[in-house]
This record gives C-alpha cells, sequence and structure tokens, in this order.
C-alpha cells in the first residue's frame, strides 16, 4: 500500500520535495526528499507512511483502510483528541476525522517540516463545546519528529497513536513501558510488569509510569524502532490478536502480525491549556539496525 503512494499522480507540486495527491477521495501531501519519503492526509493531519531512505517502512498502514471523509484511516499517526478511547463520540476523538490546513512548510538538505492546523467549528463545537487551536509539527528526515501543541482554555486527553510495521508479532518484546499497568482488556485491572511487553494474543493496556524511550525490538529484521515521549504521562501498547483482527472491517485478518501499537498518551493526567500557556504532547522516532555482536547503529 504505501508503495502506491509515491506513485500517485500529481495534483500540485507544493515544492521540489512537497507535493499534493489524491489517496483515494482525500487530499495529502506526499514527501518525496533524499533523505525520507513520507505522507500525510490533510484529514486528521495524519502520518500515513514514513520512511527513511534506503529503509523499510517504519509505520504500519492497513490495505483495507479506508480513505473516505470523515472515515478514521486504520494505521500511520492518528491524532487522538480531545479524548482518548469511548469518552465520547466518536472514538479516540474528532481531530483524525476533520480537515486540517497546511499552514506552513520548509525543506533543507535534511528533511522537511510541516505545519497543519485544525480550528474549532460549528461541528466540532457540537461535539465538544469549546473553542481551540489545534497545532501539528512534523519534522521528517532521518528521524521523524511530531508535536501537537493545544491553545485554548480546557483539560483534554490525547495519544499519538502510532502503528509500527514489524517482521511477526509473535518475536516482539517492547521495553522501557515501567512496572505499572492499565489493563484494558481485563475491564481495566491494575497489573504490574517487569518494564517488558510481548505480544502472546491481545493486548492493550495503559503503562501509568513509562520510561521517556520504549523500545521496539524486533530481532527477525535486526532492527529497532526507538520511541521517545515527550510531556506525556502514560503509554499505550496495543495489539488487537487474531480474533478482533479478523472483526474489524478496515484491517486484514492476519494484519495484526505485522504491527505493534507503541502511543504517546496523556490520559490519566489530562492535558490542561489556559490562556498563554497551550497544552503539548510530542513524540519520536529513531530507526536503529543491530549488527552482528548485538552492536546498534542509528
Amino acid at each position: 500500500m504505501q508503495d502506491k503512494l509515491f506513485s500517485l499522480p500529481v495534483i500540485t507540486q507544493i515544492s521540489p520535495y512537497l507535493s499534493q495527491r489524491q489517496v483515494g477521495e482525500l487530499p495529502a501531501i506526499i514527501v518525496s526528499h533524499p533523505k525520507v519519503r513520507a505522507a500525510i492526509t490533510l484529514q486528521g493531519a495524519h502520518l500515513i507512511a514514513w520512511q527513511p531512505s534506503g529503509e523499510q517502512p517504519v509505520l504500519w498502514l492497513s490495505d483495507k483502510s479506508l480513505f473516505s471523509p470523515g472515515k478514521a484511516i486504520r494505521g500511520g499517526v492518528p491524532i487522538c483528541w480531545p479524548w482518548f478511547g469511548p469518552a465520547g463520540e466518536p472514538a479516540h476523538g474528532f481531530a483524525r476525522n476533520q480537515p486540517w490546513t497546511l499552514s506552513a512548510h520548509d525543506e533543507n538538505e535534511d528533511g522537511v517540516m510541516l505545519t497543519l492546523v485544525l480550528e474549532s467549528n460549528p461541528q466540532t463545537l457540537k461535539l465538544w463545546p469549546h473553542e481551540f487551536t489545534l497545532i501539528a509539527r512534523f519534522r521528517l528526515g532521518q528521524h521523524c519528529e511530531i508535536e501537537l501543541e493545544a491553545h485554548g482554555d480546557f483539560e483534554a486527553t490525547a495519544a499519538l497513536h502510532s502503528y509500527f510495521t514489524v517482521s511477526d508479532i509473535s518475536g516482539i518484546e517492547v521495553s522501557g513501558l515501567g512496572e505499572t499497568y492499565i489493563d484494558k482488556v481485563n475491564q481495566g485491572e491494575i497489573g504490574s510488569s517487569n518494564g517488558r511487553q510481548r505480544y502472546p494474543g491481545r493486548i492493550d493496556r495503559i503503562f501509568t509510569a513509562a520510561e521517556d524511550c520504549s523500545v521496539i525490538n524486533d530481532p527477525a529484521s535486526q532492527r529497532q524502532i526507538e520511541v521517545y515521549h515527550h510531556h506525556h504521562s502514560d503509554v499505550v501498547t496495543w495489539n488487537p490478536g487474531v480474533e478482533l483482527s479478523c472483526s474489524m472491517a478496515d484491517m486484514p485478518n492476519e494484519g495484526y502480525k505485522t504491527m505493534v501499537c507503541v502511543e504517546t498518551a496523556r490520559i490519566n493526567k489530562p492535558l490542561r491549556s489556559a490562556g498563554e500557556k497551550p497544552a503539548r504532547l510530542a513524540t519520536t522516532f529513531r530507526l536503529k539496525k543491530k549488527l552482528s555482536g548485538d552492536a546498534v547503529k542509528a
């Protein structure tokens, strides 16, 4: 699916490295740079592809994902805001279903920078009675940085709901998650761990004291994905397992085998925005390759 993004017809050439194209029914900004390929749909300010030069895709995107106005996209990095989970309708908030505006872009020899903006409107005010300005900044190159900045007077929960591509979920371990978690598969029970998570079946856990960096260890592909968390209170990790994967219309039956979510979040300590003090949530992805003898290079 992701390879097709970069062969779609160009609608508008924005700059030497940026173009607007159409993914299904949705406009998208395509990044074709010597250091990186990436794609962001204007709906949701949704990063659906990030691939440093010479590397395999880092983000997972469902081949059955819907690219239709108002429909959530399965994969990439959905922006969950102003609530996480089923706290309101639609689930995970409305930011990922709303059309955003590309307000600024820049590029240099190392990559590109994009800024997208969403402002409160009559539709959002019916769902959530607060005026706001939400800014998403992307710095895309050998590393990927995403920053969410919220202006207004309110509290909100949020997550950068990142889906990562892995070789086989049965061999994946994520470290740096901390010792305490809320188990959403088991009715919100509180659990404890050694900070490492494997995926023998459906896993949906909110780690409430995670470290500032989680590492996805993928021995079969000989690489690690470092996920840095900024301004967070929680880290969520999720894999639907076989039964849930088969029940989801926008996910292949075996889609669960090649993805894992590790999400930077503010759930148990909501974001607080007031006056001239915006709230922020951010994440950084770094790809590392494992060499012989388990040495690691960036």
